[in-house]
């Protein structure tokens, strides 16, 4: 397909090459001893489009639970301890939220009530397992269509819909409304005071993935917002900082023990756009597509953790694995925020992929690879219907090779 990236149809272009004010004092952080018996094993588990589960809409609630639980038990049995749930896909909830609706990927009706709390079920048995449950949250996107009449009548979208921007096949919100940003922040920071989540998880959806031929008509934002600023790319690029910071800050104020980490395209400039860029040539770049410094969040501190979409084979010409490693090792290196490398599971043994991914060998060589790097303290797997189905056996490699033992998550 053309490349809707990292996620399948989750994702915005995790193959666009063809086309925390928050743990504390940083210095005494990054000054904290590695325990080497701790190590982050996660797993992505997403909920948009049915990806990975439910299975399918409308299944009951016993079937739901009993999909939910499955997941759960595959990631124990591939000594793993993280599992990263996704709640919020499309501006809903798998949660009973007083800000939006209960999400259609549950019931196939938006809006309608599952007859049970996905969250709350998934937090408590994941903590009975000995996993660690980390709430994903995509803050902008509205819905998978253009169409608000679609959504259900007492969504905020249509309450207010001067929020809503049409891009792409997609409706999102305004990332420079200051009101907008702040109510997906409440939404979001509900599940933190109602559920003894362990993490705030993003992905790397801000400002949408560029679509040839479209303008994201923010221009009455701009002009309200945007003085200032040099360009609009700089306005935009303080709103995503606005929103990163301010929930960095806010999660800590609610629940001080939550984490709040971001999983980013993997490339935040080519070093032929930007010397202190990585030796890459991908076509997109966080800071120029996404408007989405992420360098900078990790410099300034503003994460508990990173994780980048390396979702690239060692020795790719345009990003290559091995060349990204060390990239970000050196920007996280001496700032406390912790550096989780996110691995493509998908690819391995897609025919549609080169030949180093029909390798079942291939991911076991990049944790191999990332242990010369001091920085990397873990990795997380996208995801978890390929963790478990494991087409060419690249997941058992990695358990077999790397995973002789549970180990704990950093802290």
């Amino acid at each position: 397909m053309g490349y809707i990236g990292r996620r399948g149809l989750l994702m915005g272009a995790a193959g666009a090459l063809s086309v925390l004010a928050v743990s504390g004092d940083a210095a005494a952080a990054a000054g904290r001893r590695r325990d080497p018996k701790r190590e982050f094993r996660g797993m992505w588990l997403a909920s948009v489009v049915n990806r990975d589960w439910p299975s399918r809409p409308g299944l009951t609630a016993d079937q739901q639970r009993t999909e939910l639980l499955a997941h759960l038990d595959t990631a124990v049995r591939r000594r793993l301890n993280v599992v990263v749930l996704q709640v919020r896909p499309t501006a809903d909830a798998l949660w009973p939220s007083p800000y939006e609706p209960w999400s259609q990927y549950l019931t196939g009706v938006q809006g309608k009530d599952p007859g049970w709390d996905p969250l709350g079920t998934a937090v408590r048995e994941a903590h009975e397992r000995g996993l660690e449950l980390h709430a994903w949250f995509n803050p902008y996107r509205v819905a998978t269509h253009t169409d608000p009449s679609k959504l259900v009548a007492d969504h905020p979208a249509r309450v207010h819909p001067d929020w809503v921007l049409p891009y792409g096949g997609k409706l999102y919100y305004n990332p420079g409304l200051p009101e907008v940003r702040r109510f997906v922040q409440d939404a979001m920071l509900d599940a933190v005071s109602r559920y003894d989540i362990d993490a705030v998880h993003w992905d790397d959806y801000f400002y949408p993935y560029p679509v040839a031929g479209q303008t994201f008509a923010d221009n009455e934002a701009y002009a309200r917002y945007g003085a200032g600023f040099p360009d609009r790319a700089a306005w935009r690029r303080d709103n995503t900082d606005r929103l990163v910071s301010e929930m960095a800050t806010r999660i800590k104020q609610v629940k001080k023990d939550v984490r709040f980490g971001i999983s980013p395209f993997g490339v935040w400039r080519n070093a032929s756009t930007d010397p202190l860029g990585s030796p890459t040539r991908a076509g997109a770049q966080t800071y120029d597509d996404l408007y989405a410094d992420t360098r900078k969040w990790v410099k300034e501190g503003w994460l508990d953790y990173v994780v980048p979409q390396l979702y690239w084979n060692i020795g790719l010409a345009a990003a290559d694995y091995a060349k990204l490693l060390p990239w970000w090792s050196d920007v996280a290196r001496d700032t406390g925020v912790d550096l989780y490398i996110g691995e493509a599971l998908y690819k391995a043994g897609d025919p549609a992929q080169p030949a180093a991914w029909q390798d079942p060998a291939e991911l076991s060589r990049h944790l191999t690879l990332a242990k010369n790097y001091a920085e990397v303290r873990g990795h997380v797997f996208f995801s978890a219907k390929e963790v478990a189905a494991d087409r060419i056996g690249a997941m058992g490699r990695v358990v077999a090779d790397h995973y002789p033992d549970r180990a704990k998550p950093p802290r």
